[in-house]
């Protein structure tokens, strides 16, 4: 009896192995491999320090990877062949070949190797070594934007920290590249001097708009950022007895991972606030921290809303990167850890423990791959991972960049359909609230077929400035262009709504680069038969006088005329203005080719071939300034060798502004600035011809962007200059008047003289002959 009973319990004991379904199907990839063949590797080969297995995978090429271990593997095809172990060429020199830390930056895989930056093009399959760094480097760090075809895009991809981890912080020697790490420059950030600690790394948190140093002292560590308003304090410390590997999850929403063997961490406000993970038994909490769970964790693996951990004791880990707390489940005991194995994640859901497996034949490797569908497995009713309470949550901005200027907003939308008789609530959250406001509004919108309501989201966004909310010491600098990363996702979401990714979207909190700016031209020196478009059109030139233009631009007469070959292509027919009307131009902003509005903010001219026949109708005084206001010769004297247009939204600061301090001492200079709160107009010289200028819209609350461009007026009705001064020109003139005014007087008495005198020599010049003829005619009597 008691042999039959030990063998029934021998049976239930062995069923559920026997019967239990493995976590994963296992495969083998080996490829290439039909003649056996004595292949050397080329240069030196490449293995990791740590003593760990870690596998990096490229953000935007998912089948790029680089796994580090005591072999080094970068694979094209997501390890889908066999491969030979990576080397540096021995022309680099590197000495020892210990890798201690490695970035993606876009088409170029960073390396630290003995202490140096090497540079791989993997597409060109070329190796360089990294300038500008002068100091033993330990570390590399950097981000991966996937949004292609953007600028801004492109700049968190190029930006790249190299550093040596354990420095004192306030003499760290900290190196910052945005060339993707070819060319590093020394980084500083004020008050770094007076921080005290170690370096325990340096990240650019761009879904934040700050850079975050790590700072470790007396075991615990917090971060210190680099800009207003978070620089002015340090996020929450927390216990760092052990050095952290960092992981920085994907997809730029601020979630950070920090693990050692013994415990795991998650920050989601990029170092502001860091929790201990919890383990969950369905709704229980079985550890409030990985660090009472007693486990020793081999590979840490996360993808943009998923987790998982690898451990020494055979257990498989898996939890998701919501918005609220994080949490893990433990999948069932199986044998699935070796030395060599990390985790990777291949696609939402989709999770593979890969093992590198050497070949004694042939050096190349092959790969062992086991893969875990993580929707199939939550299924066991013993995980007690409850059913998803939403069918349905979509919206057209998922994945996609927006960018917000400034006085604009974004609206989005979002659909969303829950399981009848639950009620789950969205929760809309953003990375950098101190930039970017939301106001979100939840309706509902009619019935599916199936009789499920739909419920429609809508999502404004803004500046948070423009919000009027919040307190000037929260927001970020306006005048500093930020990212935000905005997140759609549900409150206490279970843990089994695998394929119900939470709903992103990359917000750029600066220029829209669809903006341009156009001088409005109703009024043409072509329609009113002024100038001839076709002779324009004909290589048309004209001169400019000596007397009248400076090519240094500072007013003073050039040595000789200059002759402008005018660029009818670019400028078509120039604007008509009156000398002697005071005039300035109608600039108007446009936005994918449609019609904004006019722009009203402040801008400045400048004729590009250095006409100076040219005044403005308000003084520094008459402006109303307060302070010395800038022109463009104290602009040319800051830029030094730099492009002589230089003065934008960057470098202007307002006379009207209470905080420039500039002292008013010549209220009597032209005041350059047009546009904005002032009736400030160009007055022309009495010259007649054609001025090319150059337009900046410097108004710094009125646009990221650098709104510029070029544009030509033809000036008319100006009679030509006197060739004498006008003093010697009245007084002739006088002289003149005065001669006229005698000589009116004189003459006529003149010839009144004159005529009296003929009249008595004509009678008695007729009384003499009068008398010879009497005498004769007296005589012959």
């Amino acid at each position: 009896m008691l042999a039959l009973m030990l063998v029934a319990a021998t049976t239930s004991w062995l069923c559920p192995l026997v019967t239990a379904q493995p976590l994963c199907r296992t495969r083998t990839l080996r490829t290439g491999k039909v003649f056996p063949v004595k292949e050397k590797i080329q240069g030196d080969r490449l293995y990791f320090s740590s003593g760990k297995t870690h596998l990096i995978k490229h953000p935007c090429n998912k089948n790029l990877a680089l796994y580090l271990g005591r072999q080094i593997f970068l694979t094209k095809d997501n390890f889908e062949s066999s491969l030979i172990p990576f080397s540096i060429p021995s022309s680099m020199q590197v000495g020892t070949p210990e890798v201690t830390s490695a970035h993606f930056a876009g088409s170029v895989l960073l390396l630290v190797v003995n202490q140096k930056v090497y540079v791989y093009d993997y597409e060109a399959n070329f190796w360089t070594a990294s300038t500008g760094i002068e100091h033993p480097v330990s570390h590399v760090s950097g981000d991966n934007c996937c949004y292609s075809g953007n600028s801004f895009c492109m700049d968190i991809s190029n930006s790249v920290f190299a550093y040596l981890h354990g420095d004192q912080i306030s003499q760290a020697s900290i190196y910052f590249s945005d060339s993707r790490g070819y060319r590093f420059q020394k980084y500083t950030q004020e008050r770094r001097a007076e921080l005290v600690g170690t370096l325990g790394g340096i990240f650019s948190f761009h879904s934040l708009s700050q850079v975050g140093l790590l700072l470790v002292d007396q075991q615990m560590a917090m971060f210190s950022y680099s800009d207003h308003p978070l620089n002015r304090s340090f996020g929450l410390p927390f216990d760092y007895d052990r050095t952290l590997d960092i992981l920085m999850a994907p997809g730029q929403k601020g979630i950070l991972i920090f693990w050692f063997q013994k415990n795991l961490l998650v920050s989601r406000n990029s170092g502001q606030l860091v929790e201990s993970v919890q383990v969950r038994e369905g709704q229980r909490i079985l550890y409030n921290s990985i660090l009472k769970a007693n486990i020793t964790i081999h590979s840490v693996a996360a993808n943009e809303n998923e987790l998982a951990v690898l451990t020494r004791e055979n257990n498989l880990y898996y939890g998701s990167l919501g918005i609220q707390s994080s949490s893990l489940i433990k999948f069932a005991d199986q044998n699935i850890w070796s030395q060599e194995a990390v985790l990777m994640f291949t696609d939402v859901g989709m999770l593979e423990i890969l093992t590198p497996l050497p070949d004694m034949i042939f050096p190349a490797f092959d790969f062992q791959k086991c893969l875990l569908n993580i929707q199939a497995l939550l299924m066991d009713p013993q995980l007690q991972a409850g059913i998803c309470k939403v069918e349905l949550l979509q919206g057209e901005f998922e994945n996609k960049m927006y960018t917000i200027d400034m006085n604009s907003q974004l609206e989005l939308t979002a659909l969303m359909i829950p399981r009848p008789g639950t009620l789950p609530v969205p929760l809309v959250m953003v990375s950098n609230p101190h930039s970017l406001g939301l106001q979100a509004v939840i309706y509902e919108e009619g019935y599916t077929y199936n009789g499920d309501t739909k419920h429609r989201l809508n999502i404004s966004l803004k500046q948070q400035h423009h919000w009027g909310r919040a307190d000037p010491n929260f927001t970020s600098s306006i005048k500093r262009p930020t990212i935000s990363t905005i997140t759609l996702d549900i409150a206490n979401k279970e843990i089994s709504c695998v394929d119900l990714k939470p709903l992103t979207a990359l917000i750029s909190v600066g220029c829209d680069l669809e903006k341009k700016i156009v001088i409005q031209n109703e009024l043409s020196a072509c329609h009113h038969g002024v100038l001839d478009p076709v002779a324009l059109q004909d290589n048309y030139s004209y001169i400019i006088e000596r007397e009248a233009y400076d090519p240094n631009f500072q007013g003073q007469q050039a040595e000789e005329d200059l002759e402008v070959y005018y660029p009818y292509e670019k400028l078509g027919c120039p604007l008509l203005a009156y000398y002697d009307t005071p005039w300035k131009p109608v600039v108007e902003l446009w936005r994918e080719g449609k019609f904004q509005e006019v722009v009203e903010a402040e801008y400045v001219l400048l004729e590009m071939n250095g006409l100076f026949t040219y005044t403005y109708s308000l003084t520094a005084g008459t402006a109303g300034c307060s302070a010395q206001p800038q022109n463009w010769t104290t602009i040319t004297e800051m830029a030094g060798d730099t492009v002589s247009f230089s003065w934008d939204r960057e470098n202007y600061m307002s006379c009207h502004d209470p905080d420039y301090h500039e002292p008013l001492r010549w209220p009597d200079v032209p005041y350059q600035i047009l546009g904005g709160p002032t009736e400030n107009k160009v007055v022309f010289d009495q010259r007649n011809g054609i001025y090319i200028f150059f337009i900046s819209i410097v108004d710094p609350s009125y646009s990221y962007c650098h709104l510029e461009t070029t544009f030509s007026v033809y000036v008319y009705g100006a009679f030509p200059l006197s060739i004498f001064p006008p003093e010697i020109t009245i007084v002739l003139l006088t002289v003149t008047t005065l001669l006229s005014v005698w000589l009116a007087y004189m003459i006529p008495q003149l010839l009144h003289m004159e005529q009296d005198l003929e009249v008595s020599g004509f009678w008695a010049r007729l009384y003499q002959r009068c008398r010879s003829s009497c005498a004769c005619l007296w005589g012959r009597c």
